[in-house]
C-alpha cells in the first residue's frame, strides 16, 4: 500500500539536499532555489514535471516500478535509498544481485564530470546504462538498442555493423573476448540467468560464435589500449580505464589519448564534429 505523505516528504527531501553541480546541471547567477527545482528533478527523471510536482503533493496515481527506477536514478539515490522509494510507494524493491540498472550516485558523480571525454557506464552484458556526449560522438548512441541488441557482444554476432568502428586487426581478438567473457558470465550467474539466455540465442543465430564457444576459453581480457576507425576522423588509437562498482557488477569505461598525440588532435576534432551532429 502506497504511503502518499511519506512518499512525498521522502521526494522533497532527496530533492533539496541535491544541488545542480551534483546533477551535471548549470547553477546560474540567479538561482534562489534550496536544492534542485521540480521541474529539473522531472527532467532528470524523463517525465512531465506536473507527474512529479503531484508525487511531492501527496496526489496522482500510483508511480509504477518503471517510474520508480526513474526517479531513484534521476535523484541520484543510493540502492538502500532506492529500495526505500519502493516501498513507500507500495511496490517491492528489484532484487539486488549481479544485474542492476541502477547506477550508483559516486559513479553518475563520475560521468557527470566527463562531459569533454568519451566515456560510459555498462552493465556485465556490455549494455550502455549512459554515455557521455563524446561517448556517443565515438561509437554512436549504444543506449538506443532494445532486448538482446543491448548487449555489445550480442551486436557484435548479429550486426555486420557493430565491427565497423574497431580496426580490423582488432576484431579477431574482440571476437574471442565477448565469447569467452559470456562464458565466464554463463558459469557465474548460472543456466536461468540472462548470460545464460543470450549464448543460447547466439549458440542459435550465429555459427561463428558457435565455433569460437566451442573452443572453451576463459581468461581473455579487453587490452587497455584500443584501435578505434571512426567514420569521420579516421584511426583513433585510445587507452581504456575501467572503474568497476562491485556492488552493482557495473564499469565507467573512459577513453583518452596520449597529448600531443595524432589520435589526440583527432579526438579534439570529434568533440566538435559530435557536438555539431548532436545539435
Amino acid at each position: 500500500m502506497i504511503d502518499r505523505t511519506g512518499l512525498a516528504e521522502f521526494l522533497r527531501n532527496r530533492r533539496e539536499a541535491l544541488q545542480p553541480e551534483d546533477v551535471g546541471l548549470p547553477r546560474g547567477q540567479r538561482r534562489r532555489t534550496s536544492g534542485l527545482r521540480r521541474e529539473e528533478v522531472a527532467s532528470l527523471c524523463n517525465m512531465s514535471a506536473d507527474y512529479y510536482s503531484r508525487l511531492e503533493r501527496e496526489r496522482g496515481p500510483q508511480p509504477s516500478q518503471q517510474m520508480l527506477a526513474s526517479i531513484a536514478q534521476g535523484l541520484h539515490m543510493s540502492i538502500d535509498e532506492r529500495d526505500h522509494l519502493f516501498r513507500l510507494a507500495g511496490h517491492n524493491p528489484p532484487a539486488r544481485g549481479g544485474y542492476s540498472e541502477h547506477i550508483s550516485p559516486g559513479l553518475l558523480r563520475v560521468l557527470d564530470r566527463l562531459d569533454d571525454t568519451p566515456a560510459e557506464i555498462v552493465t556485465e552484458l556490455g549494455e550502455t546504462l549512459r554515455q557521455t556526449p563524446m561517448g556517443a560522438a565515438l561509437t554512436g548512441d549504444t543506449t538506443q538498442y532494445t532486448g538482446p541488441a543491448r548487449s555489445s557482444g550480442f551486436r557484435w554476432f548479429t550486426d555486420p555493423a557493430a565491427r565497423q568502428i574497431y580496426a580490423p586487426a582488432e576484431r579477431p581478438f574482440l571476437t574471442r573476448m565477448y565469447v569467452a567473457g559470456l562464458r565466464e558470465m554463463v558459469t557465474l550467474r548460472g543456466p536461468d540467468s540472462r548470460a545464460a539466455h543470450l549464448a543460447e540465442l547466439l549458440l542459435d543465430r550465429s555459427e561463428e560464435f558457435r565455433r569460437v564457444w566451442d573452443d572453451h576459453e576463459i581468461g581473455v581480457r579487453p587490452h587497455e589500449v584500443k584501435h578505434f576507425v571512426h567514420p569521420e576522423v579516421g584511426a583513433l588509437e585510445l587507452t581504456c580505464q575501467r572503474l568497476v562498482d562491485p556492488e552493482q557488477a557495473q564499469a565507467l569505461l573512459v577513453y583518452t589519448a596520449i597529448p600531443g598525440s595524432e589520435s589526440y588532435e583527432k579526438l579534439h576534432l570529434l568533440s566538435v564534429i559530435g557536438t555539431q551532429t548532436l545539435r
